[in-house]
């Protein structure tokens, strides 16, 4: 089983270009299993979790309902005053069934330096509603943000201050931070076309914390997740557990993302931010789950990844696909070649990936079709149809590429470019 989870690790960082990916599997006793790929720092490097956040904004709302400091019925403007979408139960905002707008107005939240609830409100005045109160599912960031508000009003601190008292401290979870720490992992998204990776930006999101601001490790996701699942109860009364875990729409319940594994069925909450995707998965009757953590923007399901290494991979063979590698510079027999290409009306995407041009057809899902690798200054195919052959350039007088050859396939930036001579002719397009 062991090598069966590091072969899932080690596919998702080849094929999703992913600068690291950790993993973790663990029970209600702790881990049981542990993994890396890529420049891995182990169980105890830390990476952002983006809304793995809002499972712990939402035990926070729950721990002051038992309180009896709310209720879920209570209307956001019962602590908040008049703001926008005051009329919004804090039950519909933990269950992403209130109907508000998704993001909140103004700059993208996730990769600019946050303001403060005053500033927040003001933007966001109630007019972006997408639909009434419980008529469908429309996940909301800015539902948790304002959450957050009511959490620092009712339990008289501020939200960051909650979640270290009443979450991390009692649960000893002394590796998850607000903001990161020395050592953190790098944000990081990779050019879809060239494979050179670029910096995210690591931001206070301000009023917007409670969505998707915190830094963890698998080590510490380990410890929340075995809570989720049930381990807790001096922390989450058990009730209360079961009630957050029970689906107010299909698939998501009070704060908590729902699920089924072939074992059975699975609570907890995915994450992204820019530079970061993470999931965190765990079945409650058993205590069993995964942990995924990973700095790229794109690249993996984080959920099915955590999934597959709860169940393993008993029907995958032992080949280790060869790790990916960034791109560092562009070779310039290549440069201008990356990108959209089409034979025909048939469009590949064309991407360098480790020291090779790969053109995969984009109609069916990415699937690898040619490699050509530079030899002696030139593309020759490596693998595929045309192994052995070499794929020209053709440039124009000025140095830009008109079109691509290899063996009469001409491909051109857009169908049948009629500045290019294309075998058999140009078709008629309609006017």
């Amino acid at each position: 089983m062991s090598d069966q989870r590091q072969r899932l690790l080690d596919v998702a960082q080849a094929e999703g270009r992913l600068t690291s990916v950790v993993g973790a599997v663990f029970d209600r006793y702790g881990a049981v299993w542990a993994g890396g790929a890529g420049t891995a720092p182990g169980i105890d490097g830390q990476y952002r979790i983006g809304s793995i956040t809002k499972s712990m904004t939402a035990v926070l709302v729950m721990q002051a309902r038992d309180a009896g400091l709310l209720d879920l019925t209570d209307r956001l403007g019962d602590h908040l005053g008049d703001v926008g979408y005051a009329e919004v139960s804090i039950r519909d905002a933990l269950a992403h069934t209130s109907g508000m707008q998704s993001e909140p107005r103004g700059p993208w939240w996730e990769r600019t330096r946050g303001g403060d609830f005053d500033a927040l409100v003001a933007a966001n005045d109630g007019a972006g509603r997408v639909a009434g109160a419980g008529e469908w599912f429309h996940y909301s960031n800015l539902g948790f943000g304002l959450l957050g508000e009511v959490l620092a009003r009712r339990l008289g601190a501020p939200w960051r201050h909650l979640v270290a008292e009443r979450l991390l401290q009692p649960l000893g979870m002394r590796a998850t931070s607000y903001l990161p720490r020395p050592g953190a992992q790098p944000g990081w998204s990779v050019h879809h076309f060239t494979g050179i990776r670029v910096h995210e930006p690591l931001t206070d999101t301000g009023a917007m914390a409670p969505a998707g601001q915190l830094w963890s490790t698998l080590g510490d996701l380990v410890v929340w997740g075995q809570l989720l699942g049930g381990a807790r109860p001096d922390v989450l009364a058990a009730g209360t557990l079961a009630e957050m875990g029970r689906a107010v729409q299909p698939g998501y319940g009070l704060g908590l993302m729902l699920g089924v594994h072939p074992g059975g069925r699975l609570v907890g909450h995915d994450g992204s931010m820019p530079g970061f995707l993470a999931s965190l998965q765990v079945d409650p009757d058993s205590g069993i789950g995964a942990v995924v953590l990973a700095n790229a923007t794109t690249g993996i399901a984080p959920q099915e990844l955590a999934v597959s290494l709860i169940e393993g991979d008993p029907d995958a063979d032992s080949a280790r696909p060869a790790p990916w590698r960034p791109t560092l510079v562009l070779p310039d027999d290549v440069v201008g070649v990356p990108g959209v290409w089409f034979w025909g009306n048939t469009a590949y995407d064309v991407r360098w990936h480790n020291e090779g041009l790969e053109l995969r057809l984009m109609a069916r899902g990415g699937l690898l079709k040619e490699r050509f690798e530079l030899v002696d200054g030139g593309l020759v195919g490596v693998s595929g149809y045309h192994r052995g052959e070499r794929l020209e350039v053709v440039r124009r007088d000025d140095g830009s590429i008109r079109n691509l050859e290899c063996a009469t396939f001409v491909y051109t930036r857009t169908p049948y470019d009629p500045e290019v001579d294309i075998p058999g002719g140009h078709p008629r397009l309609p006017s």
